[in-house]
């Protein structure tokens, strides 16, 4: 990798950093698709937030200010509570709420990730930007307009910046968590939205880049556990962060990635370069995947072919406690190392990331999986019939699969089960590729329209809803404006869903 200039006069920066900020700072995003898939992303995830702060006691407890009973001055202000954030912890708060319950939307390659974790970042410090500058209008402040549309197009470009990473690098692999990409893309598009020079952002890029990663270690057997769902808000916390240092005035690190002893590369990437698939444009947000099964992504196909199943042995007078003798899993390598967990689950985290677990509970209830059916206090954590189906459980890599899973014009995330009856007897194979949530299905929007609707009536008025969806159509509506739409009085109170 080269080094370039990046207008400034600092020495020549690692050519893959500037790269990242030329595109947060220049491209121009047409695509009407990639635009309307934000508006729908952007409403997904606000669903998400409300459905975290109405169900899960667990992560709302963790919610508001750092000093209990402080308000900031022109403060963000969170999603479904009172709370006026500063954009630090608004940041780690809103991109929290998002992930917690692995409900949020996905993007696959050779590291999985949610791109829409980067709204933290991008919601907090919009809203922040656009109520100081209202309360100050004689004040030059730099920066794009605080508006509908600027937020839309930070959404596309974080979007993008993550998602072109993950299609070819597997942080994985060498042990550090994806949500290093979530601080990458978030620096980038904080930095333009605070209206930093792109020499800063630069500068930003370099800091985000040679920082501490997390390990994946708490998304993994026996460690696994609930900051796999703040993860992403420690990520955007941090990009904010870097990006007030900045400000004031700190200096970068040129070649933060390729310097041949102490670069990112060399020390944190087994000594291989990044690489950069294909150019900075709008094609991840064109083709994010949404989560519509509340199950890890690597999972949800073979949670929608059990679903099949259920039917077929409904329809036979089955049982899957008795009847079943074996399940035969084939399914794409990066479910295989992601989620094939065999041995004790110690809580929800474990649980969510267990294809074997997801599959017993399916078959066993005969319906998709719920966020409650991963809890300590759900009865399946604890009924001795699914450790039984967990145990019948055989995954196996199908190359084809895998294949495809990594092929860009197809993007499956395939799966195909075959159940073995005690008799002998076999179920035939369900295979599906492109599960409910896929990009190519025409059922993926409304199906996410009634899973918006669905979780923010959990907080708000039919009324109220309509209004939102109204809102987010409004390229020019101030960003505070439509905040302001998404403040419920007291905070939530987390309750059974």
């Amino acid at each position: 990798m080269a080094t370039g200039k990046t207008g400034s006069s600092d020495s020549p920066y690692d050519d893959l950093i500037s790269e990242i900020a030329s595109y947060a700072y220049h491209y121009n995003v047409q695509s009407e698709r990639a635009m309307q898939q934000a508006r729908v992303a952007l409403l997904d995830a606000i669903g998400c937030v409300v459905e975290c702060l109405k169900t899960n006691q667990e992560f709302t407890s963790m919610v508001g200010p750092v000093v209990p009973g402080t308000s900031v001055p022109n403060g963000f202000k969170l999603p479904g509570t009172a709370y006026q954030l500063d954009p630090v912890k608004g940041a780690f708060d809103m991109s929290s709420l998002t992930r917690y319950l692995d409900h949020n939307d996905a993007f696959p390659g050779a590291e999985w990730g949610h791109p829409s974790d980067n709204l933290g970042a991008i919601l907090a410090v919009s809203d922040w930007q656009c109520r100081t500058r209202k309360s100050s209008p004689g004040t030059t402040h730099g920066g794009p307009p605080m508006t509908m549309k600027t937020v839309l197009t930070a959404m596309t470009k974080a979007y993008e910046i993550q998602g072109c990473f993950q299609i070819a690098n597997a942080f994985n692999k060498v042990g550090l968590d994806h949500t290093i990409l979530v601080k990458i893309a978030s620096t980038a598009v904080v930095a333009w939205l605070m209206g930093l020079t792109e020499a800063e952002a630069v500068r930003a890029l370099s800091h985000a880049w040679i920082d501490g990663h997390p390990l994946r270690i708490f998304r993994q057997a026996p460690n696994a556990g609930p900051r796999k769902g703040w993860a992403a808000g420690d990520a955007t916390m941090r990009a904010v962060h870097l990006c007030f240092l900045m400000r004031a005035g700190q200096p970068g690190i040129p070649t933060a990635l390729t310097d041949p002893d102490w670069g990112f590369q060399r020390t944190s990437f087994g000594g291989a370069a990044l690489q950069l698939p294909r150019p900075f444009k709008s094609w991840v947000m064109e083709n994010v995947f949404f989560k519509l099964i509340p199950a890890e992504g690597h999972g949800i196909s073979a949670v929608e072919a059990a679903v099949q199943l259920c039917a077929v042995l409904s329809s036979k007078g089955l049982n899957a406690t008795t009847d079943i003798a074996r399940i035969k899993v084939r399914t794409h390598e990066a479910a295989c190392r992601i989620i094939d967990k065999r041995g004790p689950l110690s809580n929800a985290a474990d649980r969510d990331h267990c294809m074997r677990y997801m599959l017993a509970v399916v078959l066993l209830k005969g319906s998709i999986i719920e966020t409650a059916d991963y809890s300590n206090s759900s009865p399946w954590a604890q009924d001795p019939r699914v450790e039984s189906l967990r145990q019948k459980i055989d995954m196996t890599e199908d190359k084809q699969f895998t294949h495809d899973y990594h092929y860009a014009k197809k993007k499956s995330a395939a799966s195909g089960l075959t159940i073995e009856l005690v008799d002998g007897s076999m179920l035939d194979e369900v295979v599906v590729e492109h599960p409910l949530g896929h990009p190519g299905r025409q059922d993926t929007i409304p199906a996410v329209q009634n899973k918006f609707r669905q979780n923010m009536r959990l907080m708000f008025q039919d009324t109220e809803i309509n209004h939102i969806i109204d809102a987010v159509e409004d390229d020019a509506m101030l960003i505070s404006d439509f905040t302001d739409l998404l403040v419920r009085p007291e905070p939530a109170k987390p309750q059974a869903k």
